[in-house]
């Protein structure tokens, strides 16, 4: 086999839009998806917006059994199944089948099982009834629950694995299967990540006091990445799935070919020099950047666009300097750079592999999506790269390479180097 990891199948579910068009039309129209939640307001948080997919839970019906939907709570796992059948079948393959695909794994990661999901459990087990919970709870609590209800579907046989990297998941995901295949142990995978940020897991981000809070009256200007207006980010939900292969096998069965995956970097800056569980060091960030990119056999030059974290705190500034010093490149040298984050907020593990979707969307239709609420760039980030660099409306331009970074929780790091598919 060649080797070479291409992308052939895509889903997503979205606070801007479920499924491709409707995410593609978004994201070029600059469309927003974050939303006033009244129940927020109820619960007196102070941040009461977030980045709510459209999406109906019956619609789980079309995708899977009735006995499997029957009982089914966690919508972090629906999210997952939708994005990934979407993928599946975006990529030209059968949902149905009587033998196990043994060529084909799933790496689909997530944060945290949903306690929404689980108030029934604790209510039940404190009232010493857990007699009446059923079967059905335990496949549902455990992080492993997505992974296990998505190649159960459609028969998922190699390596089946639930990684779990906060904020960088998403990415880590993909890199982990582009490496699965790189080696030669799968032939193709279906990676992505998903996450549903509950009533719970919201909460305890907005005692930290990190969360968005000036614009709960206008929630979609809310969400401010590299903006001098910037208050904090806006919790988002989602999921993301794409279906990688090795290039001999997807040409073999004639596959439509999204883009390339040239390589990628996951590592940690340790907590050490400025790093810390809620900030990253600035020498794990940059040294993950420049490995991606000599991994993949490219000049730092030869980029694009950049598809960022920035999240819409104090560290988006900090992160344009690490690019500056990663690429080499800064001011009227820098290449486009955006954040989804604009228009969905941060959906967490879900993060990197919605906006790796977007950042293949941007390769194939050739543009640069915009970053919505940035009429007035950090003065800390335009000292260091040109306005031209930060576009606000979309750009129509060939893209041929996209770095797609995310940083998380903890200090971890991943780097993807996404390429135009050139046969």
């Amino acid at each position: 086999m060649s080797r070479r990891v291409v992308v052939t199948g895509m889903g997503v579910v979205s606070p801007n839009g479920v499924g491709i068009p409707a995410f593609l039309d978004a994201i070029q129209q600059g469309k927003s998806g974050i939303r006033f939640v009244p129940h927020y307001e109820e619960l007196r948080f102070s941040c009461q917006v977030a980045g709510v997919p459209p999406f109906d839970w019956e619609m789980l019906r079309d995708y899977i059994s009735e006995v499997s939907f029957y009982g089914l709570k966690a919508r972090g796992i629906g999210y997952g199944l939708v994005a990934a059948i979407d993928a599946w079948k975006d990529a030209g393959l059968s949902t149905e089948t009587e033998e196990p695909i043994w060529d084909t794994g799933c790496i689909f990661g997530n944060s945290v099982a949903d306690t929404e999901a689980m108030k029934n459990v604790i209510t039940r087990v404190d009232n010493k009834e857990a007699k009446k919970l059923g079967s059905r709870v335990v496949e549902q609590s455990m992080n492993s629950g997505v992974t296990s209800y998505i190649s159960g579907r459609l028969g998922l046989a190699n390596s089946v694995i639930t990684n779990s990297a906060a904020c960088a998941t998403g990415t880590q995901a993909i890199l982990m299967g582009y490496d699965h295949i790189k080696a030669g142990y799968a032939k193709r995978m279906l990676v992505g990540s998903a996450e549903y940020v509950d009533t719970y897991v919201f909460g305890s981000f907005d005692s930290m006091r990190v969360l968005s809070r000036k614009f709960n009256d206008e929630p979609e200007k809310a969400s401010r990445p590299m903006s001098a207006s910037a208050g904090g980010f806006v919790p988002g939900s989602g999921a993301g799935a794409l279906v990688i292969e090795d290039l001999e096998y997807a040409l073999a069965r004639g596959a439509k070919i999204y883009a390339e995956i040239l390589g990628g970097s996951n590592n940690s800056g340790g907590q050490r020099q400025g790093g810390s569980m809620t900030a990253p060091n600035p020498a794990g960030v940059t040294r993950c950047i420049e490995e991606a990119i000599e991994r993949s056999g490219i000049d730092p030059k030869h980029i694009d666009a950049i598809s960022g974290h920035l999240t819409a705190t104090m560290a988006d500034r900090q992160e344009i300097q690490n690019w500056c010093t990663a690429l080499g490149r800064s001011g009227d040298d820098f290449p486009y750079v955006n954040s989804l984050k604009s228009m969905i907020g941060h959906s967490l593990s879900a993060a990197g592999s919605i906006e790796s979707i977007a950042a293949i969307l941007q390769i194939v239709h050739g543009f640069v999506h915009p970053n919505i609420n940035l009429e007035d760039p950090n003065p800390g980030i335009s000292e260091l790269i040109s306005t031209k660099s930060l576009p606000t409306k979309m750009v129509k331009t060939p893209i041929n390479f996209v770095a797609k970074a995310n940083f998380g929780f903890g200090d971890v790091n991943s780097c993807l180097i996404f390429s135009k598919f050139d046969n």
